[in-house]
């Protein structure tokens, strides 16, 4: 069987195991049976660790997503000034949109994206982003628009993490004809966690917090 071959039945079998079961709850040993490889030291020899495997399923993604992000971020700062209410709105379809679009890609993208919410619950979180990312990018262009709280608040984290909890429910499910309704009430879910403001009591537990700090 030739290298790609295997190890593309690898990252797939990987990819529909670390969803179903969880990254951290199935053996390297299950995932070389489940990808059909007799050798059983085939995966160590293409990807040495979970940890390269576990990126190498992001990989797969990562590109789509980031490239399409990365065209609606564009998009916004070229259209200049927006009232803060649609700057939000359209800042949180562009967080959004390009992950929904995996609902509907047969080749692993419902898993990729029950994949992600098991990252985004990790202690610390973690979010595969190389320098230049899209979700840097958009972290940086939804902070002006923020209280000052908000952001300490890590109210944009919130909003990543929401987007991929409820993909990933999505996600687990039988696949709908159309998601487009889902995905619009989505964003107006995420620009709401968004434009969400900072209590009194909040601000004042916020400040006594650094204070002690």
């Amino acid at each position: 069987m030739p290298a790609e071959t295997t190890v593309r039945r690898l990252v797939d079998a990987a990819e529909r195991l670390f969803a179903e079961r969880g990254i951290d709850a199935v053996s390297l040993r299950e995932i070389n049976a489940a990808a059909g490889q007799r050798n059983s030291t085939a995966l160590q020899y293409h990807f040495g660790d979970r940890a390269r495997l576990l990126k190498a399923v992001l990989a797969k993604h990562r590109p789509e997503i980031e490239a399409r992000r990365h065209q609606l971020l564009d998009e916004y700062e070229a259209r200049g000034p927006l009232p803060p209410g649609e700057a939000l709105r359209t800042l949180a379809a562009a967080l959004v949109r390009p992950a929904a679009a995996k609902l509907a890609d047969p080749d692993g993208g419902r898993d990729y994206l029950r994949v992600m919410e098991q990252l985004v619950h990790r202690v610390p979180p973690s979010l595969p982003e190389d320098g230049g990312g899209s979700i840097g990018r958009w972290r940086e262009l939804v902070a002006p628009l923020l209280p000052e709280a908000a952001v300490r608040l890590h109210q944009r984290f919130m909003a990543i993490r929401m987007t991929y909890v409820e993909l990933a429910r999505r996600a687990g499910g039988p696949p709908a004809r159309d998601d487009r309704l889902f995905t619009s009430h989505l964003i107006d879910v995420v620009a709401a966690v968004l434009a969400s403001e900072v209590s009194g009591e909040t601000a004042r537990l916020l400040a006594e917090r650094e204070q002690r700090s």
